[in-house]
């Protein structure tokens, strides 16, 4: 009985902290009036542009919880932008590639996208149409992510492919599955699409969840994909059923491709690459080798053993 008021009073104080995670408000919200970005997907393509982008991480002070904040926000206010006067444009159905050393800002870039943050200045456009002035679900439904680390759920192939398209039949998950080059995995599994994945999928190996995550874009069906390292952490046979998959999911549809692997961007119709949160080079592949910049630099570290690869 004692340890009663302890007990409850140590409640209290948790129950306070989850209630200020419950009123924390969204730092990313739809504007008054917010259009559906499908009326302009539909009628000019999904087209991507960054307008003089320039992009500063919020404060501790500007995310944290009231409560934390004299502990958050000692020392760890960024000084200076992760991206600075950023610009390119894609045609719709083009693909766009990011490339660049770590921490130059290629995922930031596919961040302010998908409007996981805003910038602080300049504009990021989908169809002509800042991503400030749509809602959030249009967004959300024009533009499909596969991330280097596909996230699955403790349950089944079927269920986890749903999350993308809640009504999907069986007919269209297994016609994705098939589309990812995954079909003859899953359906040797002990239950086939039924089986249960297990926690974050680790009855599967990591190209097999990577070709889960693209079967996933095949029933969404966005009209903009954005592949954030998808074949980072796989190995070669891995990757080339990977990439078989990408090939597939990306005809048609625009996209911006971020790599550390040069090999997987060399069809792109635009390299972009970026240094230090600025945009050094554009161009093709074949132009970029000419100009013997950056680009060059990278491309010749990467494949150093194989001259002939350059050439």
């Amino acid at each position: 009985m004692s340890n009663v008021q302890v007990d409850v009073m140590t409640a209290l104080v948790s129950l306070e902290r989850v209630l200020e995670v419950l009123d924390l408000q969204p730092t990313v919200t739809d504007a008054p009036g917010a259009a559906d970005l499908a009326d302009d997907v539909a009628r000019t393509g999904a087209s991507l542009e960054l307008d003089r982008v320039t992009f500063r991480y919020p404060s501790a002070a500007e995310v944290s919880l009231a409560s934390l904040e004299s502990v958050a926000v000692e020392g760890a206010d960024p000084t200076t932008d992760t991206l600075t006067d950023v610009s390119f444009s894609v045609p719709p159905g083009a693909m766009v590639a990011l490339v660049g050393a770590s921490g130059a800002g290629k995922t930031t870039v596919s961040q302010l996208v998908t409007r996981m943050y805003d910038p602080t200045g300049g504009a990021v456009r989908i169809a002509g149409r800042d991503v400030r002035e749509v809602t959030q679900a249009s967004l959300h439904e024009t533009v499909g992510v596969v991330t280097q680390e596909a996230h699955l759920f403790h349950d089944t192939v079927a269920e986890n492919l749903r999350y993308a398209k809640h009504d999907a039949t069986d007919a269209e998950i297994e016609e994705a599955l098939r589309r990812a080059h995954v079909w003859d995995v899953v359906s040797a599994l002990p239950a086939g699409v039924r089986t249960v994945v297990g926690d974050r999928g680790y009855r599967l190996s990591g190209g097999e969840r990577q070709r889960l995550a693209i079967a996933r874009v095949f029933l969404k069906a966005p009209d903009l994909v954005v592949l954030d390292e998808a074949t980072a952490h796989l190995d070669s046979g891995s990757e080339a059923a990977v990439q078989a998959a990408l090939a597939e999911a990306l005809r048609g549809r625009t996209s911006l491709v971020i790599a550390h692997r040069l090999s997987t961007v060399r069809a792109a119709d635009l390299i972009v690459v970026l240094d230090a949160g600025r945009v050094v080079e554009t161009g093709t592949h074949a132009d970029l080798l000419a100009r013997d910049g950056r680009y060059a630099a990278l491309y010749r570290t990467q494949f150093a053993d194989t001259p002939a690869a350059v050439a």
